[in-house]
């Protein structure tokens, strides 16, 4: 199973218009597509969801979307237990903070900061941001995430665009 992560992609105008190809065409080949919130806007949300089967959080500026997105997920991809939420709190003690509110979950998606980061957590969990596609900030690029699950074990990565 190829998923594909993004967050805080902040879209309000054209989706085919404003990702990055590579991001696209990622999407045209996957099998989900995990958005960890910040997708901003009802408009984009429809038109990613047209694109692919997509599951996605609220962030704090999805306010358009609110009643519409849960504040977080938990769904069994192949045998791996991901959770999904927005904002993971601040990086001090976040290994522990997601373990104890996610202590069934193999993976912890989450986007907020635009830090991309691939890391182990608490308790063996991996802990997945996959940056931004369309608002770097202090980044040096624009990222998303690369999940590929298959019978229990997943292979990640970042993608620098």
């Amino acid at each position: 199973m190829l998923v594909v992560v993004l967050a805080d992609t902040h879209l309000r105008d054209s989706v085919r218009e404003k990702l990055p190809r590579r991001v696209l065409e990622a999407m045209s080949t996957a099998d989900l597509v995990l958005h960890a919130g910040d997708v901003v806007s009802a408009n984009a949300l429809g038109e990613l969801e047209s694109l692919a089967q997509v599951v996605a959080v609220l962030g704090n500026n999805d306010h358009e979307l609110a009643g519409r997105l849960p504040l977080s997920v938990e769904l069994d991809l192949e045998g791996v237990r991901v959770a999904m939420v927005h904002d993971s709190g601040d990086r001090r003690g976040r290994e522990a903070r997601l373990a104890q509110r996610f202590p069934r979950a193999d993976l912890v998606v989450f986007g907020h900061s635009h830090v991309p980061l691939d890391a182990e957590g608490g308790g063996g969990q991996r802990l997945f941001n996959p940056g931004s596609p369309t608002q770097r900030r202090a980044q040096p690029q624009p990222s998303f995430g690369l999940l590929e699950v298959h019978d229990g074990s997943i292979t990640a990565s970042i993608e620098l665009l």
